[in-house]
């Protein structure tokens, strides 16, 4: 079954490599990399988000290691300056020495005494051929751990100005990925924001029922108002009381002018009491 699809697979590639030609390989490239950038944009944001918070992790132990490094080589550093003091300090007691012996030697003296012992001027000689070839010797060595001191301490330098930036690029990458949060977060709170409107239909829904149960409430105390007032007695003027209180107003203004009429009489008896 393998061999059946390598076999297909080398034949659709031949196919391909005599429609398109040259052309082949790029067409393939670009059917690669379309691929491949659909499978990512399928990734969720929030795994991206993840896998770099994981990817600046990683560089903990890196970072780590480095100070590590740095700290043991200020240590090597620090032995080395007083291992280069003490060569140093050293050659400058052996110039001294060379410089006496010389002296003494160039006097012209037969005897020179050294600290109670007496020295001919031929051992005086032979001593100071020693101690130059020696203080040469120590002269060169201190040259050479002078110029590995400060090889090293600039390689030092250079150490901690680079872990200072690795240092200063994790905090910026920890605070980009802090932004996207942010604005992802910001958009969730949109997308949310626009699903809450079916959220406020059933809230209108709930509104609504609370509305109608307030108005059959209010429909009852009405009602329950009505029936106490079966039975009082109206104190308010009702229309015809007012119409009957004016006409009996003009009939007695009338009167006072002339007798009426037995037609009128007759009109104002047949009003309801």
């Amino acid at each position: 079954m393998f061999k059946k699809i390598l076999l297909g697979s080398a034949l659709t590639a031949a196919a391909g490599g005599l429609l398109l030609g040259t052309s082949a390989y790029s067409y393939l490239k670009t059917g690669v990399h379309s691929l491949r950038d659909s499978v990512k944009d399928q990734i969720p944001i929030e795994v991206e988000i993840k896998r770099a918070r994981e990817l600046i992790g990683d560089l903990k132990p890196e970072i780590a290691n480095n100070l590590k490094h740095i700290a043991r080589e200020e240590v090597d550093v620090a032995k080395l300056q007083r291992e280069v003091s003490a060569k140093q300090a050293s050659v400058t007691r052996s110039k001294d020495a060379i410089l006496k012996l010389k002296d003494d030697l160039q006097s012209g003296v037969r005897y020179v005494t050294y600290q109670g012992k007496k020295y001919s001027i031929d051992q005086v000689r032979q001593d100071l051929a020693d101690r130059f070839k020696h203080h040469q010797t120590l002269e060169a060595t201190s040259e050479k751990l002078a110029k590995i001191l400060d090889a090293r301490e600039r390689n030092l330098v250079a150490a901690r100005r680079k872990l200072d930036e690795m240092l200063a690029a994790k905090r910026e990458l920890e605070v980009q990925v802090e932004n996207l949060q942010a604005r992802l977060t910001m958009v969730e709170v949109a997308q949310a924001g626009s699903q809450f409107a079916v959220d406020d239909g059933a809230i209108g829904q709930v509104r609504q029922a609370l509305d109608e149960i307030a108005t059959r409430i209010d429909v009852a105390e009405k009602l329950a108002s009505g029936m106490d007032a079966i039975g009082s007695v109206p104190v308010e003027p009702s229309v015809q009381s007012e119409d009957l209180v004016e006409r009996i107003s003009e009939y007695f203004q009338d009167d006072a002018s002339g007798a009426k009429t037995s037609s009128e009489v007759e009109h104002l008896a047949d009003l309801p009491l």
